[in-house]
C-alpha cells in the first residue's frame, strides 16, 4: 500500500515537471538567444515575435482541441488561403459596388469581410465534421483531400497570381494588424483573448470534458451517453472558426493572397500543440501548453533568422525534427 503511494506521488510530480517541459524550453531559447544576439531581448523583437505567433497560436487553440478528441486537420494552411481569397474577392466586390456612391463606407466593408472570414471558417469545419462523423471518413483522408481543393480553388480563383485587396480598404484595414493597444499589437490582444477563452471553454466546460473523455476512450465516451459525433462535429466548427479570425488577422499584413499564403500552417500549428504537451492520440492536453508551444517555436525561427546558425530555409526542416522528437519522447512517457 505504502509503495503504491509513492508510485503515485512520483507520477503526479513526474506529471507537473513535464508538464513544466515547454515553459522550461522557451526559458532557456530566450537565454541562448540572448547571449547570441543583443537584439532579441528588445521589446520591439518581443512585440514582433509574438505578432507572428498570433496567427499560428490562434489556429494552435482550435487544433488542441482536435487533437485532444484524437482527430487531426492537415488543411488549415490550405484553409486559410482560401477563406484570405474570398474575404478579398468579396470585400473588393462590395466596394466597388456599394462604396462611397453606395453609401457603404470603407470600414463597413472591413467588418463584414472579417464577419464573413470567421463564418466561412466555420462552415468549412461544419463540412470536415460531417464528413468525419456522417460519412464515417478518417480525419486524415478529409483533411488530406481537403488540403488541396482549398489550395487549388484559391489559385484558381487567382488565376496562378495574387488577389489584392483595394487601396482604400487595405488603408482602412491595415489598422487590424499594424494597430496598437496599449502598445502591445492588436494581433496579440485577440491571440491572447482567444487563448483564455480556449482555455476556458476546455477545462470550465461539459463540452472540454467531453472533448478530453472521446479522445482519452470514444467507445467508453458513448456508453457514458455522450453525443460523441454532436461534439466532434462541434470541434471542427471550432478550429475553422479559429482559421477565419488567425485569416482576418493576416489580410491586412500583406493585402492580398496567393497560392502560397498559408504554407504550412497545418505544419506549425500542430507543432505547436504537440510541443506544449498534448498527447498525439488524445485524450490530454491543454490550452496554455499550446500557447508556449506555439511561442517557442516561433523563437526558434527569430533566432534562426537573428544568428544564421543555420540557413532560414531549414526552419520548417527544424519544426519538423521537434515533432518527431516530442512524439518519441510522448511514446518513452
Amino acid at each position: 500500500m505504502e509503495r503504491t503511494d509513492r508510485s503515485k506521488t512520483a507520477g503526479h510530480w513526474w506529471a507537473r515537471l513535464h508538464g513544466f517541459g515547454p515553459v522550461a524550453g522557451l526559458v532557456a531559447l530566450c537565454i541562448v538567444g540572448t547571449l547570441l544576439n543583443g537584439d532579441f531581448a528588445t521589446l520591439d523583437n518581443a512585440m514582433n515575435v509574438l505578432t507572428r505567433t498570433a496567427f499560428i497560436g490562434i489556429i494552435a487553440v482550435g487544433m488542441c482541441f482536435v487533437i485532444i478528441s484524437g482527430g487531426i486537420d492537415l488543411s488549415v494552411g490550405s484553409m486559410a488561403a482560401l477563406i484570405a481569397g474570398a474575404v478579398i474577392i468579396l470585400m473588393n466586390a462590395l466596394g466597388e459596388r456599394f462604396g462611397e456612391k453606395g453609401g457603404l463606407a470603407p470600414l463597413a466593408i472591413v467588418v463584414i469581410g472579417a464577419g464573413f472570414a470567421v463564418l466561412l471558417g466555420a462552415l468549412f469545419g461544419l463540412a470536415h465534421g460531417l464528413l468525419i462523423t456522417r460519412g464515417r471518413i478518417e480525419p486524415f483522408i478529409v483533411t488530406l483531400g481537403t488540403l488541396g481543393i482549398f489550395r487549388a480553388y484559391l489559385t484558381y480563383f487567382s488565376n496562378g497570381g495574387a488577389l489584392t485587396l483595394d487601396n482604400k480598404l487595405a488603408d482602412t484595414y491595415a489598422p487590424v494588424y499594424y494597430g496598437a493597444l496599449l502598445g502591445v499589437p492588436i494581433p496579440v490582444w485577440v491571440f491572447l483573448v482567444v487563448a483564455v477563452l480556449g482555455a476556458a471553454l476546455l477545462n470550465r466546460t461539459a463540452y472540454g470534458r467531453y472533448v478530453q473523455a472521446i479522445g482519452s476512450n470514444e467507445q467508453v465516451a458513448r456508453y457514458a451517453a455522450v453525443d460523441v459525433d454532436h461534439i466532434k462535429l462541434l470541434t471542427y466548427v471550432l478550429l475553422g472558426a479559429c482559421v477565419g479570425i488567425a485569416t482576418l488577422l493576416y489580410v491586412p499584413r500583406l493585402g492580398s493572397a496567393s497560392p502560397t499564403t498559408g504554407l504550412l500552417w497545418e505544419l506549425e500549428a500542430i507543432a505547436s500543440v504537440i510541443v506544449g504537451g498534448t498527447a498525439l492520440k488524445g485524450g490530454a492536453g491543454s490550452i496554455t501548453g499550446t500557447v508556449v508551444g506555439a511561442i517557442l517555436l516561433s523563437v526558434i525561427s527569430n533566432l534562426l533568422n537573428l544568428t544564421s546558425i543555420i540557413s532560414v530555409y531549414l526552419n520548417a526542416a527544424v519544426q519538423g525534427f521537434v515533432i518527431i522528437a516530442v512524439a518519441f519522447m510522448q511514446r518513452r512517457r
